[in-house]
């Protein structure tokens, strides 16, 4: 008995600290200054000030901002100042009286200033206005889901470390209790109505308690790193957090939860910019094979007009363009084919997307579900074992009984009251799952 409950307790406590991901960071100063334990909510948003990876995606943001303000210059006009100095060896002379005809000037300067404007392009020039709006709105989702991912994360490994600490109570309160059995037995052995054998057997569940703690201690440490890393205080290896587990079951309505998943959760966002930039991309494709129309205009001054060809002279010129593509090699026509599958593939990940919403809701309400019946078997269990554990020591204390019957009442009471733990980090977290399935905000 005693070894099946080493091994499925370590094998629970795997499981449950190992089989949830955790945030990749890069190393950077963070918060330079802890000064109090933190709560739930100041380790979520210390975290999140903390990472640079928020930091990157919000400055990509910034630059797909800055792409959409380029391409609405397209709808200003463009001036432009050039100067020139170009010299010319030999020019043509006509040999006319005693001195040649020169036609032009040796030195030629020119100093204008153009302006161009489009007058009309057929909705190109609107439609990569809305290409770029979309880039920035799905680079700004892109900052909302790492936020919320790292928020999860953060509020997970908060979780894993009150988890601990309840785990290590119990394995204290089994400790003190066979320490206090053992001396019990070393006074029936000192008055002869008992064997040190009774005493050797304690002595091995005391050290195997000892080991489990040994290795949840080691965990709690690893967990404290962990925390470290996400605050990216790696010197920092123990960041004090306060806080305690508790049971706060609430009902779940799954069709509610799942409509609020489709309407907030930000992959369902990501999976419509996506839809929509793509689009908006075959509209701007449609567009790009039509005629454009534009004006131009250019001032300045320049030498070389007859008869004075040195003489710099006031000159402007005037531009109305129209530009009709014929033929580019079919090249639109391959364009309009990738943007028209590429919509399709984007209305396809959207209905999966949603799919998977719908699986992640329903999965989140069913581990509730589950968790919440475990807490109530598991308080079920600590009152027959605390029942069971009080008879076994009165019959062995009367000599009716065993020793072992003691020690696996101790072993039984113990596992229960880890399995409540369990039960209690198990619907804490399921309720932080339920919400990022339905995309609300921790915090």
């Amino acid at each position: 008995m005693s070894s099946r409950f080493s091994s499925s307790a370590t094998i629970a406590f795997t499981v449950a600290l190992f089989s949830v991901g955790t945030a990749q960071a890069q190393s950077g100063s963070g918060i330079d200054v802890i000064s109090d334990s933190l709560t739930l909510e100041g380790t979520v948003r210390s975290v999140l000030d903390a990472n640079p990876g928020i930091t990157s995606l919000e400055e990509l943001a910034n630059a797909a901002s800055g792409r959409l303000a380029q391409t609405r210059t397209g709808f200003l006009p463009q001036i432009t100042g050039t100067a020139t100095y170009t010299r010319i060896d030999p020019v043509v002379k006509i040999p006319l009286g005693a001195e040649p005809f020169q036609i032009a000037p040796n030195n030629n300067y020119d100093a204008h200033i153009t302006a161009q404007y489009l007058l009309l392009d057929f909705g190109k020039s609107e439609a990569t206005v809305q290409v770029a709006e979309a880039q920035v709105q799905t680079a700004r989702d892109n900052v909302t889901v790492s936020r919320r991912d790292l928020a999860f994360n953060a509020a997970q490994v908060y979780y894993n470390i009150l988890f601990l600490r309840e785990s290590i109570k119990v394995q204290d309160a089994q400790i003190a209790s066979l320490v206090a059995h053992r001396k019990e037995m070393e006074k029936r052995v000192q008055g002869g109505v008992s064997t040190r054998f009774d005493v050797t057997t304690t002595d091995v569940r005391i050290t195997q308690a000892q080991n489990t703690k040994i290795d949840l201690e080691n965990q709690l440490r690893n967990q404290q790193v962990q925390l470290a890393r996400l605050l990216h205080k790696p010197n920092q290896a123990d960041v004090p957090i306060k806080g305690r587990l508790t049971f706060e079951p609430r009902p779940v309505d799954v069709n509610a939860e799942v409509a609020k998943g489709l309407e907030n959760r930000p992959e369902i966002k990501l999976a419509r910019d996506a839809e929509n930039t793509a689009t908006l991309q075959q509209r701007l494709v449609e567009r790009s094979n039509l005629p454009s129309l534009g004006v131009g205009g250019q001032v300045g001054t320049k030498n070389g007009y007859l008869p004075q060809l040195n003489q710099l002279r006031f000159n402007t010129v005037g531009v109305l363009q129209l530009s009709v593509p014929i033929y580019d090699g079919n090249k639109n026509k391959n364009q309009r084919v990738e943007a028209l599958a590429n919509a399709r593939s984007a209305n396809a990940r959207t209905q999966d997307t949603q799919e998977q919403v719908r699986a992640d809701v329903r999965q989140a309400a069913n581990n509730l579900e589950a968790s919440q019946a475990r807490y109530a078997n598991a308080e079920q269990q600590i009152a027959q074992a605390t029942d069971a554990l009080t008879r076994a020591q009165g019959r062995y204390r009367y000599g009716v009984g065993q020793n072992l019957d003691v020690l696996d009442a101790e072993t039984q009471l113990a596992q229960a009251r880890l399995a409540r733990a369990q039960a209690m980090y198990n619907y804490t977290l399921g309720q932080y799952q339920l919400k990022r399935a339905t995309g609300e905000q921790i915090w």
